[in-house]
């Protein structure tokens, strides 16, 4: 299970995605988010998904390594799926003794099933082809507005780009873990969830021991090497906006307006 989470990993690929100015992909990503949120419709919900696998076809990520991340998230479905099912009032199409499911319930259901699908989905993919650095300058350049106002922009940045750099660290840290107390007799395989998640527990003290040592090692290497924040600094790497990347806010801006529409009704499709 642990093995199978993708978000904050980067695959490594030469595709036209992971060439994209991470702000593209960033903003992108919010802008894709937000159109899922929008109807709870069939149709924008249809081209959201053509288009969220057009963007995997784009990226050369294998689809099966994208959809894998999504048995992490099995159990938060199943469990929010239930309360949909059986909490949300309307017209009754089943029922057993106080239990009852409806129409309205089904379809709220389905709808949520699928926006986390396309949330999971879509979150993993911009940091699949996005490598922390990259994201890291693009939060600081599309927040560098705030600094108007004071605000520690380049230190928020940091700090987000150092909470997705630990994700893919900690699972690996989890991963030797395991393996570890397996080899000593652990099980973590067998049994029901409750009895699994009990398994789990014996993992978190080495765990936090090994995420405060990583911490406190990053903390000393950033001292030693004089860090004092964003004020003066300069990239080796500076963003700018390519051709490629212009075409990619036209068609975002395409996207979004054809969500709009369908969601709407102004185009009747059958």
């Amino acid at each position: 299970m642990i093995r199978e989470i993708t978000i904050g990993q980067y695959y490594q690929t030469d595709s036209i995605l992971h060439r994209l100015d991470p702000r593209v992909k960033l903003i992108g990503t919010i802008l894709y988010i937000v159109s899922i949120f929008l109807y709870r419709k069939p149709l924008p919900f249809a081209l959201a998904a053509l288009f969220l696998v057009a963007c995997i076809i784009l990226s050369k990520v294998p689809f099966r390594y994208m959809i894998r991340g999504l048995k992490t998230i099995l159990f938060l479905m199943l469990f929010t799926a239930a309360f949909n099912l059986f909490l949300t009032p309307g017209e009754v199409v089943w029922s057993i003794g106080k239990l009852s499911i409806s129409r309205e319930g089904i379809l709220a259901t389905v709808y949520m099933i699928l926006r986390m699908i396309l949330l999971i989905i879509g979150s993993s993919l911009m940091t699949l082809t996005t490598t922390p650095n990259q994201l890291t300058d693009a939060m600081e350049k599309l927040l560098w507005p705030l600094t108007k106002i004071h605000l520690p922009v380049h230190e928020v940045a940091m700090m987000m780009s150092i909470a997705l750099r630990f994700i893919p660290i900690l699972l690996e840290e989890t991963d030797k873990i395991m393996k570890a107390q397996m080899a000593r007799g652990a099980d973590f395989e067998s049994g029901n969830l409750i009895k699994r998640m009990k398994a789990m527990v014996p993992l978190l003290v080495p765990l936090f021991i090994a995420a405060f040592r990583r911490a406190n090692d990053l903390a000393m290497a950033m001292e030693a090497r004089c860090y004092q924040g964003g004020e003066g600094r300069t990239k080796m790497k500076p963003l700018r906006y390519k051709g490629r990347d212009t075409g990619a806010y036209v068609v975002l801006i395409c996207y979004l307006a054809a969500v709009i529409v369908l969601g709407k009704g102004l185009i009747k499709i059958g």
